[in-house]
């Protein structure tokens, strides 16, 4: 047998971890204990267990689209379309502002698309900040991911999910709280899993879920043109009387449909692992955008067809009110199909958030284990464990969806940093090779965008943006603690390398880009 692992380095002086207080620091020692585990695997017959530990270029064009219109369609499209409709007031305006937030997602995304097709590395507006700023905005982003953006949108997600299961079982009173607990939590454990043994059947799974939500939306579609088909016009005439012209109800709206396309921007995170990502990035992103904008849009004229307005906003899941009134025996599947759609974006988060954070241990910003990768999975199992542990903690929060409020906050800060950055990097790095090169006229357009979309935010949400500020600051001495202060005393040093060993063992990792584990 012969084996030879690289050492880890340490990302921000280029030094390996033995040397300069990383805390990756002598991972050998774990990667010896693995490799004595891969013995017995050879006496146990299997020749050979992998060549290379690293993720693999495995996700297809296919499967890209399939994972950014799978984390974008979640519940909401099914459940409350209003956002807009509350603000406008009219059917007509209400379809304008959809089409003009899609067009404004496929804007920003492709500025993410030059940006990811110019740094091919995974990691997305981490690693675009970091770059631009410095170490410790780059921080402050992923910390934002891993503290709010990440856990609280996955933990509500699965509650969305567990309630929408059990609504059926449940038609006279709303499911028990220990119930939709226990069931959001199993659902979250098994995605995980899923991701954690293999990349590609997780791909896949997410290739059929995206094509069922597409398919009831396409059915909704389907129904609602028959409806207009038969004549059902009415609330299409005069559809832009009673619309609110007032630019504050015009900003909010915008504020609305923005963020029901959110999730445009994951896709970046597995620049690594995409076949050819300078090409299919950007062809995944434009793909994507424009097949959300366009069944969003004509999901909404067919939701118009058999709702009055007003009976929109008093749904409280509009798809079942539109079975109800023209297919009942759909209204009992109805939930099911909201379900899948949701679990769709759960899975997408997982596996796009997980190489979030694997980049930011690889930067050293978070514990070293989990940059990590499985040694005969070839999957980012120990940052998939830290995202269920996380997304279990706050699914234990009365308040979960109180703490939402906070992701929009954060966001719009992240978008603000990633935009000024792109517009610093075209002069600070005239240089780079940018396989995209988009007009400098459009970043520039959206980060005083994206500076309205942050002020609205603060109008709109001013406790929950206070609070998103003191989340975002406690950030800064964990950075001191953990980060910036290297020479830790010994005894700290020696119980950190102890415990990360022991952590190696137990998930059987290595550190990516060893040279090979051949048997």
């Amino acid at each position: 047998m012969h084996q030879e692992v690289g050492q880890p380095t340490c990302r921000r002086n280029g030094t390996t971890s033995s040397d300069s207080g990383c805390v990756n620091t002598n991972n050998t020692n774990g990667c010896r204990a693995v490799t004595n585990d891969l013995k017995a695997l050879k006496s146990n017959g299997e020749d050979k267990v992998e060549t290379v530990v690293k993720l693999k270029k495995q996700i297809s064009l296919l499967q890209s689209v399939a994972i950014i219109v799978g984390i974008i369609i979640g519940s909401g499209i099914f459940v409350s379309p209003v956002g807009i409709l509350t603000n406008v007031k009219s059917v007509g305006m209400s379809c304008v502002m959809w089409a003009v937030c899609g067009l404004f997602s496929g804007l920003c995304a492709l500025c993410y698309a030059e940006l990811g097709a110019s740094i091919p590395q995974s990691g997305g507006e981490y690693i675009y900040i970091k770059r631009a700023f410095g170490d410790f905005p780059g921080f402050l982003c992923l910390w934002i991911n891993f503290i709010i953006i990440c856990p609280v949108g996955i933990a509500a997600s699965s509650l969305i999910f567990a309630t929408y299961v059990l609504k059926p079982l449940f038609p006279d009173c709303e499911p028990p709280a220990s119930a939709l607990r226990l069931l959001a939590a199993l659902i979250v454990t098994l995605l995980v899993s899923l991701n954690c043994v293999n990349v590609n059947w997780s791909a896949k799974f997410q290739v059929v879920i995206t094509s069922c939500k597409l398919c009831a939306l396409f059915m909704i579609i389907i129904i609602g043109f028959i409806w207009i088909g038969k004549g059902d016009v009415d609330n299409f005439k005069d559809s832009f009387t009673d619309s609110d012209f007032s630019a504050g109800s015009i900003a909010i709206a915008f504020y609305s449909g923005f963020w029901a396309f959110g999730g445009w921007s994951y896709l970046n995170f597995l620049t690594e692992e995409l076949i050819e990502p300078h090409k299919n990035l950007p062809r995944a992103i434009v793909i994507s955008i424009t097949i959300v904008t366009v069944v969003y849009l004509v999901a909404n004229i067919a939701y118009f067809a058999v709702l009055t307005p007003s009976e929109m906003l008093a749904s409280s899941a509009v798809a079942v009110t539109f079975s109800d009134q023209t297919f009942p025996l759909l209204s009992s599947v109805t939930p099911v199909l909201i379900a899948v759609s949701v679990m769709g974006s759960i899975n997408g988060n997982s596996l796009s958030m997980s190489r979030l954070f694997m980049t930011g241990a690889e930067q050293n910003h978070l514990p070293g284990i989990i940059s990590m990768i499985h040694v005969k999975q070839l999957t980012p199992a120990p940052s998939l464990v830290v995202i269920m542990a996380l997304t279990l903690l706050m699914q234990s929060f009365e308040e979960i969806f109180y703490l939402i409020e906070l992701m929009g906050f954060g966001f719009s800060v992240v978008l603000t940093c990633v935009f000024a950055g792109q517009i610093y990097l075209r002069y600070r790095e005239p240089e780079l090779a940018r396989p995209i090169k988009l007009p400098i006229a459009l970043p520039v357009c959206l980060l005083g965008a994206s500076l309205v979309i942050l002020t609205l935010t603060v109008y709109q949400k001013p406790n929950e943006s206070l609070l998103g500020i003191l989340f975002i600051a406690t950030g800064a001495p964990v950075y001191v603690v953990f980060v910036y202060w290297e020479n830790k005393p010994q005894l700290v040093q020696r119980k950190i390398r102890s415990f990360m060993v022991l952590l190696q063992k137990m998930l059987f990792v290595c550190p990516s880009d060893a040279k090979s584990v051949q048997l």
